[in-house]
């Protein structure tokens, strides 16, 4: 198998979640990425981006896609970044957000694609036992536990911790933003003395195109196997 296709043709994948941190860097390794050769992103609003490789379909109803299934066709993988902070939520409205969401658009492209290679971003300490004390981490934990038995080619859950934006992306969520601006001189510190605890968007994308192109031997990976690829 060649390094930059599958089977010797370069992919096509779908983008979840394109306009959001994560996502905006996983768009920008497909884009320069010359084993993909098609990029499609699903959200609510137009990620700004120019390039001949991406198409984009605005979508309104994260819980039905009836209306555009038949542009969610012939894909290799899906890229799936959309998530949401847990933070002020009940637990019911963050599952419906999460978990809900999540295996809305999972379950119609295992049905459409399977022969695709789903990732799917968590978090550290997601609770694959579902019964801990956390509440995010347990619905996180449900998420993954249950798109890992959907019948896709294969299906990895990636749970980073510390996300250091380059390339000039911006968090969407002002005071998240403000966080990164006012501590942008400490992160090459702490990528120095904890690596284990830090990655960056671009480590992330080509993580989760080379489990998509090539495979990993575990279902779940941890930042150790994030930065490790």
């Amino acid at each position: 198998m060649s390094r930059e296709t599958v089977g010797g043709v370069p992919m096509q994948v779908i983008i979840f979640g394109a306009t959001g941190m994560v996502g905006q860097g996983v768009l920008r390794e497909c884009l320069i990425d010359p084993g993909i050769a098609r990029v499609v992103a699903v959200g609510r609003s137009p990620t700004g981006v120019r390039n001949a490789k991406l198409t984009e379909i605005t979508h309104g109803d994260f819980w039905d896609y009836s209306a555009i299934e038949s542009q969610l066709t012939g894909f290799d993988a899906c890229f799936f970044c959309l998530g949401v902070s847990s933070i002020g939520m009940t637990e019911e409205r963050y599952r419906h957000l999460t978990y809900d969401l999540t295996l809305a658009a999972a379950t119609t492209l295992a049905r459409l694609n399977p022969q695709m290679t789903f990732t799917y971003i968590t978090g550290a300490g997601t609770d694959s036992t579902e019964q801990g004390s956390r509440m995010w981490a347990r619905v996180k934990g449900k998420t993954e536990n249950d798109l890992l038995k959907l019948p896709f080619k294969a299906a990895y859950m990636f749970r980073p911790g510390a996300i250091q934006p380059l390339h000039g992306i911006r968090s969407k969520t002002a005071w998240v933003q403000a966080i990164y601006t006012a501590t942008w001189p400490l992160w090459p510190v702490l990528r120095r003395i904890s690596p284990g605890l830090v990655t960056s968007t671009e480590q992330m994308g080509r993580a989760m195109i080379h489990v998509a192109r090539a495979g990993y031997p575990r279902k779940v990976l941890e930042m150790e196997d994030i930065n490790s690829l």
